[in-house]
């Protein structure tokens, strides 16, 4: 699955030591949920790399650019009535940042969660200071469908979310 210089693919162990060096990056983490552990070490990116490889289909994904791992994207399937829906998260290293390559990313997996998941929607949630995410979601023909107030504790602090979603054209 390839864009140019930006691919995703499958995560290897062999990515373990670039992923953790990228996402030990409390710029990076700002962004992130709190089950991101933070600091991020070489164990916390094995874990996460094996637990991903059990996924069948798989969901989430290194992103490539010219090659080198630079970040992680999925989709995290939700469940019960919810079922034809998922999720988005992603994540771009800070050398990365202002490439284009998450945007590239969420175009790449989208069609995968569309074509190959068969899902109706996929649906994205963005802190509110975090204006490069959604441009990224933007630029992919996501809309906003709303800010849950006060919906995010990060940091000690109480910030809105907006939720992003977009729909499958079949």
């Amino acid at each position: 699955m390839s864009h140019q210089e930006t691919s995703i693919r499958p995560l290897e162990l062999s990515d373990k030591s670039a992923l953790a060096k990228l996402a030990n990056n409390k710029k990076v983490w700002d962004n992130l949920r709190d089950h991101i552990p933070f600091p991020y070490s070489e164990d916390d990116a094995e874990v996460f790399i094996n637990l991903s490889k059990n996924d069948n289909p798989t969901q989430n994904f290194g992103i490539t650019y010219k090659g080198e791992i630079c970040g992680v994207i999925g989709l995290v399937a939700q469940k019960d009535v919810y079922r034809k829906s998922a999720e988005i998260g992603y994540w771009v290293g800070e050398p990365y940042w202002g490439k284009g390559i998450a945007t590239k990313a969420v175009g790449l997996i989208t069609a995968y969660g569309f074509d190959k998941l068969h899902l109706v929607r996929i649906y994205a949630g963005v802190f509110e200071f975090n204006v490069a995410s959604m441009t990224v979601l933007e630029k992919n023909e996501y809309i906003n469908e709303g800010v849950f107030k006060n919906a995010i504790f990060k940091n000690g602090k109480m910030y809105n979310e907006h939720r992003y979603y977009k729909l499958n054209k079949e």
